[in-house]
């Protein structure tokens, strides 16, 4: 048997030595029952919680190869404490005829995926209530709660029993004048995004050593994110403004602002770095700014509208992989370039321009006689299929008729010598009833379904589905359905410089799709167009495609 061992921990707190500890006990538990170790899948330092691992996701891929015979882990909570995430691993490798074995639990069944896959998702519930409840002990006292602020440094001081202080902050003097210095030049006029510019061009470091960007600045008012609205800046700490909650479609967490009177705020006077006047200064000009003062909180996050356009949020610069966004009316440009000036890449283009010439470009790509010879034989196939099912049914209704004249005509016999007995009346209409439906059902097709004959103008109507795919995209009726196909099928728009313009990479399954008319091996390099590399699953590198 080719087994393999996967280990997991959870938090970076915890050593490495942890994945070596649960690795040997797995060898040791593969020696005794004689198999041999092929591989170790590990994953350092990320939760359980979520399946987006990459030592998980190349175990997925490598059992879909049948690369190996049996899977084993410390216990069922390494491989995850996700219900829903191990229930369909165990699905998936029962599928697969892959046994999963534990030190802890042994050969894994479904008893175990209900009760263990229940605990870990209780035990994970449990874990977060009793965090936040020492945090906001850590809030109450005057301390950090996690993280640390632009303008602020740890101190951590002996104690008298040997043991280092937690949670303690001081203020950085540096940091602490570069944001006095941005609170004086918003209230000054100078807005986030000139005040960003000037900082990253004297090579001020910003926020955990990352650039500076007008949100870094800004941020947001309602929640309390960015210098301009951090309180700890005069002094109070303000917490449990918002929770977190994944989106369980994509693993990312979305926050949620909670209700103000779970809000919880704490005087620290010794960390204050602007004074009160110079706050509310700041506050007056961001209200001045939005044109409105208390406005409400608008749509929660989760009713959010649809993209506005075609490849709103997927287009991303080639150069520095910020995003590429609307820096005027109509055209995109690299938003690390503008916002920052940390970007080379100043190149635009028009928002119809881009539309049209990826449009354009997957419109001839599909036009290939590979592809269209892919549609054909995905007609016939399923054409084929549903004639299956006709000639089932078409066969069943015989098998009806001919059982149910049967009974009628043991019916005949039975009164023919004298068996009558009232019942037989009503046995016999119903009979006869059921055999009038039947030849209804018959006559209905009276020919056996016959094998397909292909319509001599098939190819033309997948030419012309194609070639109006831009129009399908425009169309009040199919609009929405057939942007959010086409978007599905795209993780990325790359657009990198090249030449006087930008050259498009397309990134995700449509790649895959698109080089079905451009190779005929098995993925790899393709001249002129990028590489390809079809998609296995999620978690994976996704395919791209070169326009």
């Amino acid at each position: 048997m080719r087994a393999v061992i996967y280990a997991r921990y959870s938090t970076e707190m915890q050593r490495e030595a942890s994945i070596e500890d649960q690795v040997r006990v797995c060898q040791c538990l593969v020696q005794d029952r004689g198999w041999s170790v092929l591989q170790v899948y590990s994953d350092m330092g990320i939760s359980g919680a979520t399946h987006l691992r990459p030592g998980y996701q190349q175990l997925l891929a490598d059992a879909r190869s049948r690369r190996f015979d049996v899977v084993v882990a410390e216990s069922i909570d390494r491989i995850s404490r996700d219900q829903e995430h191990i229930a369909a691993f165990h699905k998936q490798m029962t599928f697969l005829g892959v046994p999963v074995l534990t030190v802890a639990e042994g050969p894994i069944s479904e008893l175990h995926i209900g009760l263990k896959g229940t605990m870990s998702a209780l035990y994970l519930k449990d874990l977060a209530q009793k965090t936040h409840r020492g945090l906001e002990g850590r809030v109450r006292q005057g301390k950090s709660a996690g993280g640390i602020s632009f303008g602020y440094r740890m101190e951590r001081r002996l104690r008298d029993d040997g043991t280092f202080t937690t949670g303690e902050r001081s203020i950085d003097p540096d940091e602490g004048d570069v944001v006095r210095r941005i609170f004086r030049e918003f209230i000054e006029g100078h807005s986030p995004r000139a005040i960003a510019q000037r900082l990253n061009a004297e090579g001020v470091t910003g926020p955990r050593g990352t650039t500076w960007g007008p949100s870094t600045i800004y941020g947001n008012w309602r929640r309390g994110t960015g210098i301009l609205n951090n309180e700890l800046y005069v002094g109070k700490i303000a917490w449990n403004r918002q929770r977190f909650i994944k989106d369980p479609s994509t693993g990312k967490r979305q926050a949620r602002l909670n209700p103000s009177e779970e809000w919880i705020t704490e005087d620290v006077p010794e960390l204050r770095i602007v004074d009160d006047q110079t706050w509310l200064a700041a506050k007056r000009r961001q209200d001045d700014t939005r044109g409105v003062i208390g406005a409400p909180l608008g749509p929660r996050p989760e009713k959010a509208r649809r993209p506005q356009y075609l490849f709103s949020g997927l287009l991303e610069c080639g150069c520095c992989g910020g995003g590429y966004t609307l820096v005027g009316k109509t055209r995109y440009g690299c938003a690390s370039a503008r916002n920052k000036g940390t970007c080379q890449n100043r190149r635009t283009i028009d928002r119809i321009n881009l539309e049209a010439r990826v449009l354009t470009g997957i419109r001839e790509h599909l036009l290939a006689s590979e592809l269209i010879a892919a549609f054909v034989s995905e007609y016939q196939r399923e054409w084929n299929q549903l004639m299956q099912a006709e000639r089932m049914e078409h066969a069943k209704t015989e098998r009806d008729l001919a059982q149910v004249s049967r009974k009628i005509d043991q019916l005949i016999e039975a009164i023919t010598d004298g068996l009558y007995h009232p019942s037989m009346k009503a046995k016999m209409t119903e009979l006869e009833d059921r055999k009038v439906a039947l030849e209804a059902a018959l006559a209905a097709k009276p020919e056996e379904p016959s094998a397909l004959r292909l319509h001599p103008g098939l190819s033309d109507l997948y030419r012309q589905k194609v070639s109006t795919l831009a129009d399908a995209l425009n169309a009040p009726g199919t609009r929405v359905e057939a942007t959010e196909v086409l978007r599905s099928l795209l993780t990325t728009v790359r657009l990198h410089p090249e030449g006087d313009g930008l050259s498009i990479e397309l990134v995700g399954d449509i790649a895959g799709i698109l080089g079905l008319s451009t190779q005929k091996q098995s993925p790899g390099g393709l001249p002129g167009l990028g590489a390809v590399t079809l998609v296995a699953g999620a978690g994976f590198e996704p395919a791209t495609f070169r326009l």
